[in-house]
Parts: structure tokens; C-alpha cells; sequence
């Protein structure tokens, strides 16, 4: 074979390349012959840019404000000779790096494996048989179908082309398509007028080719001059990145209080080592060490968590913004139904008959008046359902992933209906009907028609399905039920389709015509007129019960959903109704749907007001789309849309939330996306949505358990070192404190389940602060409830001369930490009593709390730690003292939220 980076296959003629590429035309590859082919080049795929190092994403880890404060003090100590208080500053930002490399790690492989879960697929020939593979495993020598709206897999020689035409631009900036022929140009040919190559990463726009893989993964011309985007993956979010701000702004605090507090030690006669060792221990109790490993694990949880739900999130900013939805921009077929088409109506014979069943499962009858009737008694049913069957370029697939097409979904539904009917395709196509041409369905002309033979050489027969206006202009006569030609009435054919389509239902027209035994092809003059018209069959792509169900949960939650389709107006206005997306009762469709043609006379303003009150926009193209989106957020709306082809990712952009078919959906689309659906379904918009809220309501639940602990640990040393009393806690303490605490206490809230009201609250406002007003407050009560009750247990112990200076810090040590344990239960939920929460729906929290008393068990008791932290054991009466404390705290606290729920009832009740 010749190597894939010899340029010569545009300039030789087919025999050839199918003679270098050891291949033939009309069979394809042998299946053996494919791995060897992808051991001697590879995969079908690109070679991603060279990641940054392990070890550097791990140093990166240390780059952050607070940290360098820990390692400065960590460092400066270990200089001044104190080596255990040096080892535990720096073992906890160890211990934080190495959870920050893990979770970060953790979320990447969430996001990488969206290449795993959503492959495209391509139509090769192999061993004679049309099957369908993945892109990544085509080999040079495969041979390729394409047809309209194809992604081209690799870089391929045509040698077979119907009328083909290819979008370009992503390789030669031409935005206009350019026509394909299979006829060999000179070697000198520039990459824009090699007619005769199809190329990798281009897409189809008109008509079908067959075509030999040449080049394939980094030899592609695409593959040589794409610019791939780093491997890194940016984990920063706009909350992180407030985040970053306060701590920045924090690290100046703290920095400035420690300078105040040397400078005030020093004024006051202590010594500059027992300051600076003071000064290190303000700021150590004020860093929320914890707080950068709790956003990443938060964030990295939620992408797992999503990815369970079929939304994977590629961009983690998306995280944040779900929570903030306002409007869900959908598209109808797939996302909103369940993208199988389903025949429910058939008129043929002037009569109009029902279908039951659904699905591609082919189980239901054709019943005329509630009755089961047999096709071979109605000739006219009959024929009308073998046009479908025959004017198909679709398979019904039946395997271990079930029942499913491979095709065009109206062409599955068509094959259904005529099983229904009891025709077989494999009965009927082949030998008595075998097929010899096909006109393909392109826009322009918006039917399609095939060619059969038949038995003995007799006269041919075209079979001809498409748009209602389209075919019955060009019929002359119909069929009746004794299979008669006979006239027929065309306004009652249009009458019964429009009734149809007000249903919901999409209708097509079939039609037929008899041409004399030697043509072998068929073109667009042989089907302009003299057709005779056999019936109408009107089918449904029925809607998703989960997607019923979803839009209801989105209402309830204040997300208004708006259905954005390419469909006729009256069977979105159907589709809409049916799932609950109509606001108005009124038969009008104008009340509540409005089509593109309608659109593009709007200007701005007006389309402004438009959007906001209508839900349905039907016969959309993808560039108005992104009017839509600009516009509803011009109202202040957060948008998320979904979008599924190469123009939809200007809106997909400019929304706040893209979101691309993982199934359906491009390439394109997919990179331009912030999150990617697996399923194509919309319910698992609504399941990340719910997610998105669940993250944040958790990762706020961490600050506000967080921010006490920090806040009162700095407050209780600033009124030691002010007031010349003896400091309640070591550096070394705090560090226990914070380290232990923020790892087996407060990250076991991101694992917090959903709460039951969630669906049911209004959007988050993304301008709202992180913390509102009332939780500030709690921070603040919470703050000055512990500092309160360690000085009272401090100034206690130091009173009765059996307690050591080392059991009274210890006794404070343990109090934080008890009232931490019991902080956080109510922070479970920052509003509902926390005896109305399953006490077992979040086992880690429990788990975290007892291996935390364990640990103080041993921080207390244990002779090496209390030589390591200076601590000491303590009575059984100062651990009642401790628990009562705490439990003081708790129960203020739930009254707290009581008061606020029950001003927050009554001023609903007001209002």
C-alpha cells in the first residue's frame, strides 16, 4: 500500500487508487484486513498537544494566597527551632495540595471521558455489506457513504458522486459549497479545487458520493494545520475566581492584623519570639485552610455527579451558572420527543385509517372505524404502504441495544408501518422488486423517488414520497381500493392533510409511476408529472413522558422553557400543548408560537417583547438563534440552549449555558458547548439544573460552617494579645483545629443530597453575593457565641489551681471542635430545621463526626500528641462543660432559623 503522506491521490484516476489502497469498489475492506491497517496507522483520530507534567500541576497546587503565608510561617519557625509547630504548619498545606492534585485530577477525568461516552459514526462498506462504524476506527482503503449533512471522517478520493457538495470553510475560508466530481485534476491543483477529495472535518451539504479513505488522524489536512487547544483544562469559574479576590483580600487582613499585633506585643513589653509565634498563630486561625480543597472537590463531585445524569459538563462555569437558569431554549425532536416517528394516520382510498402502536417495535394494527382490517381487501392501503416501505433508504436494527433505526427516523416509522400491515422489506425488495436507482431527498426539491424492476423484464416502477404540495401537484390521477386509476379530488387530499397537521402529525404524500422496462435511472424529469397518487400516511414523534415530567419540575422552579424548532408551526404548537409549554388557552396559535419567516421582520426591541411572551418558535434557522438568545438576555434572563449543527455555535456561544447533542449533535457544536448531553433528552437539562443548585447550595453550606471556626479562632487570640491575657491557643493548635476539622468535618457537606424545595425555589440571582445578608448574620451569632463560651471555659479552668495552663487550651482546643460537630448538622441545611432532615440520608457526615471524636480522643489522651501539640488530658466534668456549650450553640441556632422562617412566612402571607 502507499504511505498516507504520499500527495498524489487527487491526480490518479480510480483504478488506481483502489490498486494502491489494495481495495475493491464494490466490496470494501475484508473485516481481517482492518487491524493490521490500524497498527500500521493508527487511529482515525488527532494527537492531542503535549499535557503539562504531573509534578507541575502538583507545585501548582501551592499557588495560591493563604498558602504562601502557611509556608512563610512554616519556614520562619523552623528557623526559630520550633520543629513540630514548622512540621504541622506545613503538613497542612501539604495535606491540601495533595487533595486539591487528586480532586482536580478527578475532575478532568470527568470531563475527558466525554470523548469516551460520544463518538460519531460513519457508513463504510466492509466484506459487500453497508454497515455503520465509528469514525476513530476507519482505516485507509475503507469506503464511505456520505449524504447531506454528513461529517466528513477522514480525507477520501471520490470515485463515486451523485450531485455532492461539501462546506469547506473550515479549510479553505470558501463559505460557498463546493461541487464534487470523481474525474482526476493535475498535480499542481490547489487544496480548494481538488474537486475529486473529500476532506476530513468538512461537512455535506447536498447530495450522496461514495469515496476511499486515503489519509486518516494527524495526516488529514485538517490534521496538519489544526491548532488544538492546550491539555489543560481550566478549572476556574467566576466563584472561584471570587474566591481568589476574597482570599487576596484577605491575605492583606491578616497580614496587617499580624503586623498590629507584633507591633502591639512588642509595645507592651512580650519578647519579638513569643509575638512572632502569635502573630503566626492569628494568622493560621483566620486562613480557612480547607476552603480552596472544598471548591475543587465541590466542583469536581458536581461534574461526576452530572456525568451519572447524562449532562457532562465540559466547561465547569456551566456548574455555577445552572444553578442561575432563568430559560431553557430546547429543540423539539430528540430533546423534548422521543425522536422515534410514528405512523398513526394513513389515508388512501378516500379512506382514513388509524394505527396503533408506537415506537419501532412493530406491534400494532391498521384499523378503519375501530375495526383490524387486511391490506390485501384495500389495494389502494396496500400500495400506498409499500411506497413507504420501498422509497426508503432506512433499516429497522434489531440487537442487544435494542430495537432502533439506522436512518431517517419518518423512514423507520414508514417501514413500521407497512410491518404493521404485514409487508416485509426482505420479502418484498428482493428478487420480485429489485431496487435499480434512487433520486435522493434534498431540500430543494423536498421529496424523494426509487426505481424497481420487475420479475420477467416488464414495466418499471418509480415510487415517489415527499411533501404533500409537492407530490399532488404532480399527480394526475389516484388509486382506488379495487387498485383502480381512477381521478381523485385534490382539495380533499389537501383538506385532510391540513387537519392532520393541526393534530401534531408530520404528512407525507406517496405516489407512483409505471415507466416502460429499459430505464435503468431515474431522474427529476421522470417524476415532474403523470403520477398517480396513492395516499397520505401522517405520523408522530410522540413526546418524552420524562420530558413531560421535566418541564414541570422547571416551571415549578421558575425556569420558563421555550421550544426552538425547524418544524412546522402547527406541529410544534401541537407537540407544545401536549408537554405543557402553551400559555394560553386560546386555539390561536399566535397567542403563544411564532415562526422564523414572522422573526426576521422584527427589529430588536420588538423582538425583545416578542420572546419573552411567546414559548414556541417554530421553522427556525440556526442564525436566529442567536437573536433569540441576545434578546431574552437583554431582558436580564439567564439563557441556556441547546444546539446541535455547525451554525448553532454562535448561540450556543453567546448563551450563558451551551449545550450540544451528544448524540445528534457536531463536532462543532460540541466544542462550542458548556455542557453535552449524552441522551438528547431534555429531562437531563433539568437533572443538571438540579445539580447545579445542589452544588451550590453545598459548597455554601461549607463557607458558612467554615467561616465561624476561622473568624473566632482570630477574634479569641486579637482579644488576648490586646487585652495582655495569656493565649488561649498554641499555633500548633490551630493548625490541629483547622486541618482536622476542615477534612473530616466540612467537606463531608459536598456530599449533602439535594433538599426536597430545591426545584421549587426561584432562580439564584448570579449577582447576588455568596453569602446574603442572613447568613452573615448566623456567621457573625455563631462567631460570637464560641468566642464567648472559650473565654468563659478559659477564664473557668484558669481560676481553679488543680487545671494546668496545657488542660485549659486543651479544653478550648476541644470545645471549637465540639461546637464545630455540632455547627455542622445545622448547617445541613441553612433553612430548614435540622430535625425535619433525614439523619441517615448523609452517613458521611456521621462517619466524619465520630472519626473527629476519635481524633480529639487521642489529641487529648494520648502521650505523643500531647507532647506534639502541647496538649493534656482533662476531666469528665470538663467535657459536660464542653457539650453543654455546644449544644447551647445548636439550639440557638435552629431558633435563629425558626425566627427567619416563620418572618419569611409572614411576610409571604402579606405580600
Amino acid at each position: 500500500m502507499k504511505p498516507q503522506n504520499d500527495p498524489v491521490w487527487y491526480q490518479l484516476a480510480n483504478e488506481k487508487v483502489a490498486e494502491l489502497l489494495d481495495v475493491k469498489f464494490e466490496n470494501g475492506l475484508a473485516a481481517d484486513a482492518i487491524t493490521p491497517r490500524q497498527e500500521k496507522y493508527g487511529r482515525n483520530k488527532l494527537t492531542p498537544h503535549k499535557r503539562i507534567s504531573e509534578f507541575l500541576r502538583f507545585l501548582l497546587q501551592f499557588h495560591q494566597p493563604l498558602l504562601y503565608i502557611l509556608l512563610a510561617a512554616s519556614i520562619i519557625t523552623l528557623l526559630l527551632g520550633e520543629i513540630v509547630d514548622s512540621i504541622v504548619i506545613f503538613a497542612v498545606v501539604f495535606v491540601n495540595a495533595i487533595v486539591g492534585y487528586l480532586q482536580e485530577a478527578k475532575a478532568e477525568k470527568a470531563i475527558e471521558a466525554l470523548s469516551q461516552m460520544v463518538t460519531t459514526e460513519t457508513n463504510v462498506k466492509r466484506d459487500g455489506k453497508k454497515i455503520r462504524v465509528a469514525s476513530e476506527d476507519i482505516v485507509p482503503g475503507d469506503i464511505v457513504f456520505l449524504q447531506s449533512g454528513d461529517k466528513v471522517p477522514a480525507d477520501m478520493r471520490l470515485f463515486q458522486v451523485r450531485n455532492l457538495q461539501v462546506d469547506e470553510s473550515a479549510l479553505t475560508g470558501e463559505s460557498v459549497a463546493v461541487e464534487k466530481n470523481s474525474e482526476p485534476v493535475d498535480k499542481d491543483t490547489s487544496l480548494a479545487d481538488q474537486k475529486n477529495m473529500a476532506f476530513a472535518g468538512t461537512m455535506v451539504t447536498y447530495g450522496q458520493a461514495e469515496g476511499v479513505v486515503c489519509l486518516t488522524g494527524d495526516h488529514t489536512e485538517i490534521g496538519r494545520i489544526a491548532k488544538l487547544t492546550s491539555g489543560v483544562i481550566d478549572l476556574s469559574t467566576p466563584l472561584t475566581k471570587q474566591i481568589a479576590t476574597f482570599s487576596q483580600f484577605l491575605l492583606f487582613v491578616i497580614l496587617g492584623l499580624a503586623v498590629i499585633t507584633f507591633a502591639v506585643g512588642m509595645l507592651k513589653g512580650n519578647s519579638a519570639l513569643d509575638m512572632f509565634m502569635a502573630s503566626v498563630a492569628l494568622a493560621v486561625g483566620a486562613i480557612p485552610e480547607g476552603l480552596p480543597a472544598a471548591v475543587t472537590i465541590t466542583l469536581a463531585i458536581g461534574v461526576s455527579r452530572m456525568a451519572k445524569r447524562r449532562a457532562i459538563i465540559r466547561k465547569l462555569p456551566a456548574v455555577e451558572a445552572l444553578g442561575s437558569t432563568t430559560v431553557i431554549c430546547s429543540d423539539k425532536t430528540g430533546t423534548l420527543t422521543e425522536n422515534q416517528m410514528t405512523v398513526q394516520k394513513i389515508y388512501a382510498g378516500q379512506e382514513l385509517y388509524d394505527v396503533t402502536g408506537t415506537g419501532y417495535e412493530p406491534t400494532g394494527e391498521i384499523h378503519l372505524d375501530k375495526a383490524i382490517i387486511s391490506i390485501d381487501e384495500k389495494i389502494a392501503l396496500k400500495e400506498c404502504l409499500l411506497a413507504g416501505l420501498l422509497c426508503n433508504d432506512s433499516q429497522i436494527i434489531k440487537d442487544n441495544k435494542g430495537i432502533r433505526v439506522q436512518g431517517d427516523p419518518t423512514e423507520g416509522a414508514l417501514i413500521v408501518a407497512a410491518q404493521k400491515g404485514k409487508l416485509d422489506k426482505k420479502e418484498t425488495f428482493h428478487p420480485e422488486l429489485p431496487h435499480l436507482d434512487t433520486l435522493p431527498f434534498e431540500s430543494e426539491h423536498q421529496y424523494m423517488a426509487t426505481l424497481h424492476g420487475a420479475k420477467g423484464g416488464h414495466d418499471h416502477t418509480i415510487y415517489i414520497k415527499g411533501a404533500v404540495e409537492k407530490i399532488l401537484d404532480r399527480c394526475a390521477n389516484g388509486l382506488n381500493n379495487q387498485g383502480e386509476i381512477s381521478s381523485f379530488d385534490k382539495d380533499t387530499v389537501r383538506q385532510t392533510s391540513e387537519e392532520l397537521a393541526k393534530n401534531g402529525l408530520r404528512v407525507l404524500a406517496l405516489a407512483k409511476r409505471i415507466v416502460p422496462g429499459h430505464h435503468k435511472k431515474i431522474g427529476h424529469e421522470h417524476v415532474a408529472d403523470g403520477l398517480i397518487f396513492l395516499g397520505l400516511q401522517a405520523m408522530m414523534d410522540p413526546p418524552r413522558k420524562e420530558a413531560v415530567e421535566a418541564v414541570v419540575q422547571c416551571q415549578a422552579a421558575g425556569i420558563r422553557v421555550k421550544m426552538i424548532t425547524g418544524d412546522h408551526v402547527l406541529t410544534a404548537t401541537a407537540i407544545a400543548r401536549q408537554i405543557g409549554l402553551h400559555n394560553s388557552d386560546s386555539p390561536d396559535r399566535k397567542t403563544f408560537a411564532i415562526t422564523g419567516k414572522e422573526l426576521q421582520h422584527l427589529s430588536d426591541e420588538e423582538l425583545a417583547n416578542t420572546v419573552e411572551r411567546l414559548s414556541v418558535f417554530a421553522r427556525v434557522v440556526p442564525e436566529q438563534k442567536l437573536r433569540l438568545v441576545k434578546a431574552l438576555q437583554a431582558r436580564g434572563q439567564v439563557v441556556a440552549m441547546t444546539g446541535d449543527g455547525v451554525n448553532d455555535a454562535p448561540a450556543l456561544k453567546q448563551a450563558n449555558i451551551g449545550i450540544a447533542m451528544g448524540i445528534t449533535g457536531t463536532d462543532v457544536a460540541k466544542g462550542a458547548a458548556d455542557m453535552l448531553l449524552t441522551d438528547d433528552n431534555f429531562s437531563s437539562i433539568e437533572a443538571a439544573v438540579e445539580e447545579g443548585r445542589c452544588i451550590f447550595d453545598n459548597l455554601t453550606k461549607f463557607i458558612v460552617w467554615t467561616l465561624p471556626t476561622n473568624a473566632g479562632e482570630a477574634v479569641i487570640l486579637l482579644i488576648a494579645i490586646f487585652s495582655g491575657m495569656t493565649l488561649p491557643l498554641y499555633p500548633v493548635q490551630l493548625l490541629w483545629i483547622n486541618m482536622m476539622t476542615a477534612i473530616l468535618l466540612g467537606l463531608m457537606l459536598v456530599f449533602e443530597p439535594k433538599e426536597k424545595n430545591l426545584m421549587q425555589r426561584p432562580p439564584r440571582d448570579p449577582k447576588e453575593p455568596i453569602l446574603t445578608h442572613d447568613l452573615l448574620m448566623r456567621i457573625g451569632l455563631v462567631t460570637l457565641l464560641m468566642v464567648c463560651g472559650a473565654y468563659w471555659l478559659f477564664v473557668n479552668a484558669q481560676r481553679a489551681p488543680e487545671v494546668s495552663l496545657e488542660e485549659a487550651r486543651t479544653m478550648v482546643v476541644n470545645l471549637i471542635v465540639v461546637v464545630e460537630i455540632f455547627y455542622l448538622f445545622n448547617c445541613r441545611s441553612l433553612t430548614r430545621s435540622i430535625f425535619t432532615t433525614n439523619p441517615f440520608s448523609n452517613l458521611w457526615v456521621i462517619g466524619g463526626s465520630l472519626a473527629m471524636i476519635g481524633a480529639q480522643l487521642l489529641f487529648t489522651y494520648s502521650p505523643l500528641m500531647n507532647r506534639w501539640f502541647k496538649s493534656a488530658p482533662i476531666e469528665s466534668n470538663d467535657w459536660l462543660q464542653i457539650i453543654g456549650i455546644a449544644l447551647g450553640i445548636f439550639i440557638i441556632v435552629e431558633i435563629e432559623k425558626w425566627i427567619r422562617r416563620h418572618l419569611s412566612t409572614n411576610k409571604r402571607k402579606i405580600v
